[in-house]
């Protein structure tokens, strides 16, 4: 199964899969390609480093709202490598419906709150701030509607009184980095249907 990771930072969930794969725990999943809309952005150095095919995706000049800022051309820069899956992992672009059609709406995303609560930007902070006992993350595949496709599995977090907003951000982050390689692995097995 082909996969491709867009992403617009550090690339920790890039580099839970990456190890999952060298440990053939990734089912029949291949990472062949890492695209970011941030020139800067960690998830490209990590793929360069492993010697993955990477790219930066040039923004639109005509959007306003800078999560909206897809350039018609990333379908035109991400057919070729013919994705089987495409996987959204902190990825801060809002996908247009002509995209998740070009690719047969076969693309996830990695979302740190367990929705349908605290959809959009910056999930944990939301939900801490709701002072929530129990948050966690939601693996779902994409939809033109922000963070409301269909969710495919869930991870519950505990949000203890000892913890502040870094910690928790933390435990987010490293259930994240066990949900994601299991599901693109089910995925690959065809444990989980595809749409």
């Amino acid at each position: 199964m082909n996969t491709i990771v867009l992403g617009s930072g550090k690339g920790s969930n890039l580099l839970s899969l990456l190890e999952h794969q060298t440990n053939e725990l990734l089912g029949d999943a291949k990472i062949i390609g890492v695209f970011s809309d941030k020139a800067g952005a960690g998830i490209l150095k990590i793929a360069k480093e492993r010697g993955i095919f990477s790219k930066v995706l040039p923004p639109s000049e005509y959007a306003a709202d800078p999560a909206l800022q897809i350039n018609s051309s990333w379908i035109e820069e991400i057919k070729p490598l013919n994705p089987d899956l495409i996987i959204l992992a902190g990825f801060m672009k809002i996908l247009p419906k002509e995209f998740i059609d070009a690719f047969d709406s076969r693309i996830i995303n990695l979302h740190p709150s367990l929705l349908p609560s605290f959809r959009g930007i910056d999930g944990i902070r939301q939900a801490w701030e709701a002072g929530v006992r129990i948050t966690g993350c939601t693996i779902h595949w994409v939809s033109p509607e922000l963070d409301a496709g269909p969710i495919i599995a869930q991870a519950p977090v505990r949000v203890m009184e000892t913890d502040d907003l870094d910690s928790l951000a933390s435990k987010i982050h490293a259930a994240e980095h066990t949900l994601l390689p299991i599901v693109v692995a089910n995925l690959s097995l065809g444990l989980h249907p595809f749409p």
